[in-house]
């Protein structure tokens, strides 16, 4: 909206105030010209603020929404080996931060900037539905058997985010393009790294560092996004998500990529 205000005096007794999409005019005369000129003027100003802000979010949000997702084009981070130092015949699966650096002197950074957790079939925390003790940068990961229904823990794997330095040099990440071998019309949508690799021979790296999945709809959405639950999602092994695991409906088609290192990777 572009407002136009022109202020036009004549011994301090005439206040004119175009605002041009409207094209009103108001005219005020006599000795409350002063305070009426005041408060107008501010209103105006603080209209012009306002609609040249919202025009400016609206294009920024424009911009955000379409095309590909762009918050994971660019990764300042490595990975990690991944530790398995515990078992759950015991008490629960043990995998603190404590233990591991003490069992792994120099393989973990002091600035951890996230951690992963999967189970060694390669199922994510959330699908495999546990009651979790402990899972954060400050103790690592505790499965304990007394708090499931079953009373035992999955086996997990734990590994670890940290600085580019950590890793001796920055890691530059390649994509492969986008793959979508499955929809959600039977059991859910089922993107295997073992299957898109027969299907696909040669195209996706040995050691995927990263993977990536969104929606196939028109303006994609990350699957992180939608609220949905994902029984894999790893770039080791790829992605299932299952139309039972969902409270409303069944899963998204989904379509993925995975990041490999550039370096010995076209």
């Amino acid at each position: 909206m572009n407002v136009i205000i022109s202020l036009l005096f004549s011994n301090i007794t005439q206040l004119f105030v175009f605002i041009s999409n409207k094209q009103l005019l108001y005219i005020f005369k006599g000795p409350l010209l002063s305070s009426i000129m005041i408060k107008l003027l501010g209103v105006a100003i603080v209209a012009g603020l306002f609609f040249a802000e919202s025009d400016q979010l609206a294009i920024e949000a424009a911009e955000v929404q379409s095309g590909t997702p762009t918050n994971v084009l660019h990764h300042n981070q490595c990975w990690t080996d991944w530790f398995n130092r515990d078992n759950p015949s015991g008490s629960g699966d043990w995998e603190t931060l404590k233990e591991l650096r003490r069992e792994n002197p120099g393989k973990i950074c002091s600035d951890l900037k996230g951690m992963e957790v999967t189970t060694l079939s390669g199922h994510s925390v959330s699908a495999a539905g546990e009651v979790i003790f402990r899972n954060d940068l400050t103790d690592g990961f505790v499965c304990r058997n007394q708090d499931q229904s079953d009373r035992m823990c999955n086996d997990y794997r734990v590994r670890f985010s940290c600085p580019p330095q950590f890793c001796g040099e920055e890691v530059t990440v390649c994509w492969t393009k986008w793959y979508d071998r499955d929809d959600p019309s039977g059991t859910g949508d089922w993107e295997p790294l073992s299957n898109l690799r027969s299907e696909n021979p040669g195209q996706i790296c040995a050691n995927p560092l990263y993977i990536e999945a969104v929606t196939t709809d028109s303006d994609p959405v990350l699957a992180t996004s939608t609220g949905q639950t994902f029984h894999i999602f790893n770039p080791t092994v790829g992605f299932v998500c299952r139309n039972a695991d969902q409270r409303f409906g069944g899963c998204h088609d989904y379509q993925v990529r995975f990041g490999c290192p550039c370096l010995g990777y076209n």
